[in-house]
């Protein structure tokens, strides 16, 4: 490690205690470390096994999983930061019911660093929602951390580009085998795609209907890549 690498730290880290501290969102104790403490991020379940390049699964040595060699997503690759489990699952719902609209930003900086960074897009995509959806919730999760990831690489936001159709009820709701069903030709596609590598973003990745069907979307329109990034992957023991 290079003497300079070794200064930047020790600056960074004589900055982050001048900051102030303030409650962990988690154990409640002062944290000069972000939104949440060291210790409660150290406990958070993320994704370090080997996963499946294409829907973001463990599998052995990091080999594309059977379901994906079956059934091929439209997405080819796919980044995902944590396990859709306790505690992060708490606090996905807390930003999206709960208007804790700063754990967005948290998120964000999670998912940038998590991305591969010899596979840039051109642009970067929302999962949309629709607008009687948005309405209600007065904000797209999806859209405030495609934001932030978007500044945080310098690569271009397309927020508008991809427009829900249909108001479907929500994927949560719904058994798995319908979840394909309710979002097939949900989305559609007004921007020109031709040639462009694409990541869409969304909070959380189960089945991949919905990401698979908004890929769908984007290449018809001529994405010839496309990538999805999400916050949380459902694990398998989680459904």
């Amino acid at each position: 490690m290079s003497i300079l690498h070794n200064v930047i730290l020790n600056i960074s880290a004589g900055i982050k205690h001048i900051l102030p501290a303030q409650p962990c969102v988690l154990c409640g104790s002062m944290s000069h470390d972000g939104l949440w403490c060291a210790p409660c991020d150290r406990a958070m379940p993320y994704l370090d096994a080997a996963l499946c390049p294409s829907c973001a699964l463990p599998t052995p040595g990091g080999d594309v999983c059977g379901r994906c060699l079956q059934h091929p997503p439209l997405f080819t690759r796919t980044t995902a930061v944590f396990a859709y489990s306790f505690p992060l699952d708490k606090l996905i719902q807390a930003m999206k019911y709960g208007e804790r609209l700063a754990l967005a930003c948290a998120f964000a900086e999670k998912l940038a660093h998590r991305t591969d960074k010899n596979h840039r897009p051109d642009c970067v995509i929302p999962m949309p929602l629709h607008p009687a959806k948005l309405r209600k919730r007065g904000f797209n999760q999806s859209q405030l951390l495609a934001a932030r990831v978007a500044r945080k690489l310098g690569l271009e936001l397309l927020p508008h580009a991809c427009r829900r159709v249909r108001d479907t009820p929500s994927q949560s709701a719904l058994p798995w085998k319908e979840r394909k069903k309710n979002v097939r030709d949900a989305f559609c596609c007004d921007a020109d795609l031709s040639g462009r590598r694409v990541a869409l973003v969304d909070d959380v990745l189960t089945t991949g209907a919905s990401l698979n069907a908004l890929a769908e979307a984007a290449q018809k329109r001529g994405a010839v890549e496309i990538s999805a990034w999400v916050v949380a992957r459902t694990l398998p023991h989680k459904r």
